[in-house]
């Protein structure tokens, strides 16, 4: 059975009903992909989701090396261009070819998920981080947004 990669945005849910979402799923390691961290959302921000998820037995493993640089995210937010977003984020990614073997060696090694804000993983980077993983491996992983 192939190895299966999930990804998931908490945008619009609370911290009870993601970490439910991450247990029905069996996720075991939870990789935040967020260039920082941090969250207006309660239970968002690194400590205490990290607190959160070790009380669930959801390792938590951050690798900010795999979030998206301030420069790109704010030029998102002034003309919502995705696809040269996107083209600029696989060429960012491929110069992190370090934390993309670490993220690898955590989905090889246990059912992990990859996590940023956006609810749809159509509009957030974390596909692309999502392809490198999967490329990676040679394309037998199967990635699915939860």
């Amino acid at each position: 059975m192939p190895r299966k990669l999930f990804t998931i945005g908490y945008e619009g849910t609370c911290i009870d009903s993601f970490i439910g979402c991450l247990l029905s799923n069996n996720i075991d390691c939870l990789i935040d992909v967020r260039q920082a961290p941090l969250s207006r959302k309660p239970g968002f921000s690194k400590t205490e989701l990290s607190r959160r998820l070790n009380h669930a037995k959801i390792r938590y493993v951050h690798l900010g090396d795999l979030g998206t640089p301030k420069a790109l995210r704010e030029k998102l937010k002034l003309t919502s261009d995705y696809s040269t977003f996107f083209k600029k984020m696989d060429k960012y990614l491929n110069q992190k070819k370090d934390s993309i073997e670490m993220a690898y060696d955590y989905a090889m090694g246990s059912t992990c998920c990859l996590m940023c804000f956006e609810k749809l993983s159509d509009q957030c980077h974390r596909k692309i981080v999502a392809r490198k993983i999967k490329e990676r491996d040679g394309n037998g992983l199967q990635v699915k947004n939860i």
